[in-house]
C-alpha cells in the first residue's frame, strides 16, 4: 500500500466543506444544550412535582437512550407524523437535546455548590427571586461548571460523525462519499482522523487551562 498525496490534495476541498458543517453542528448544538440544560435544571428546582416529574422522566429517557436511536427517530419517524426538518437541522436538534440532559446535571451540581450563606444573604436583602438567581446564584454556579461544559463540547465534537447516518455531510460523511467515488479510503479517513485530533486536543488543553484558572 502506498500513500497517495494527490488523493489528499483532491480531498482537501471536501474536508473544508465537512469541517464547516461539523463546526456549525458543534456551535448550534452547544448553544441548545447549554440553554436547554439550564432550563431543565431550573425546572427541577420548582416546588411543584407536576413540573418536576415530567422533566425528570423526559431527561432520564433521553439520557438513557443512544444518540443514534434519537437521530433515527427524529429523522425517519417524526416525518410520518407530519414533523419534518432538514438533515442538518435534525442533527443539531438531536445533539443539542441529547447533551442538554447531561449539562442539566452539571448545572444542578453547580447550583447546589453555591454556599447556603449566599441564599441567606439574598433573602436578608429581600431580593426578588429573579434577581437572586440572575445576580447571585447563577453567576457563581456557571463559573464553577464552565470546565465541565467544555468537556461536553469536546464530546459533542466526537459524536458529530453519527450525523452521517442521516445524510449530513460533516467531515466523516465527506470522507466516506469521497472514498466511495474514488475507491481510496486510506487517505481521506486518515486526514479526518488527524483533523479531529487537531481540533479536540487543543480544545482539551484550553478546558484544562480554564479549569486551573477558575480554581485559582
Amino acid at each position: 500500500m502506498t500513500w497517495d498525496w494527490d488523493a489528499v490534495r483532491d480531498f482537501l476541498p471536501h474536508l473544508w466543506d465537512g469541517l464547516l458543517v461539523t463546526l456549525q453542528v458543534l456551535v448550534l448544538g452547544s448553544l441548545i444544550s447549554f440553554t436547554l440544560g439550564l432550563v431543565w435544571a431550573l425546572l427541577m428546582r420548582t416546588p411543584t412535582r407536576w413540573v418536576r416529574w415530567p422533566v425528570e422522566a423526559v431527561t432520564e429517557f433521553v439520557r438513557d437512550t443512544p444518540l443514534l436511536v434519537q437521530l433515527f427517530f427524529l429523522f425517519y419517524v417524526l416525518p410520518e407524523w407530519g414533523i419534518a426538518a432538514s438533515a442538518l437541522t435534525t442533527g443539531v436538534v438531536a445533539i443539542g437535546l441529547h447533551y442538554s440532559t447531561y449539562t442539566m446535571q452539571v448545572y444542578r451540581a453547580g447550583i447546589e455548590a453555591v454556599p447556603p450563606g449566599q441564599w441567606e444573604a439574598a433573602t436578608a436583602l429581600s431580593l426578588p427571586v429573579r434577581r437572586t438567581w440572575t445576580a447571585v446564584i447563577l453567576p457563581q454556579a456557571v463559573r464553577r461548571v464552565v470546565p465541565a461544559l467544555g468537556n461536553y463540547v469536546i464530546a459533542m465534537l466526537k459524536d458529530t460523525p453519527l450525523l452521517m447516518t442521516i445524510t449530513v455531510l460533516e467531515m466523516l460523511g465527506e470522507a466516506r462519499l469521497f472514498s466511495q467515488e474514488h475507491f481510496q479510503f486510506t487517505e481521506p479517513l486518515t486526514v479526518i482522523g488527524v483533523a479531529f485530533v487537531l481540533i479536540s486536543f487543543p480544545a482539551s488543553l484550553l478546558v484544562r487551562a480554564l479549569e486551573r484558572r477558575l480554581a485559582s
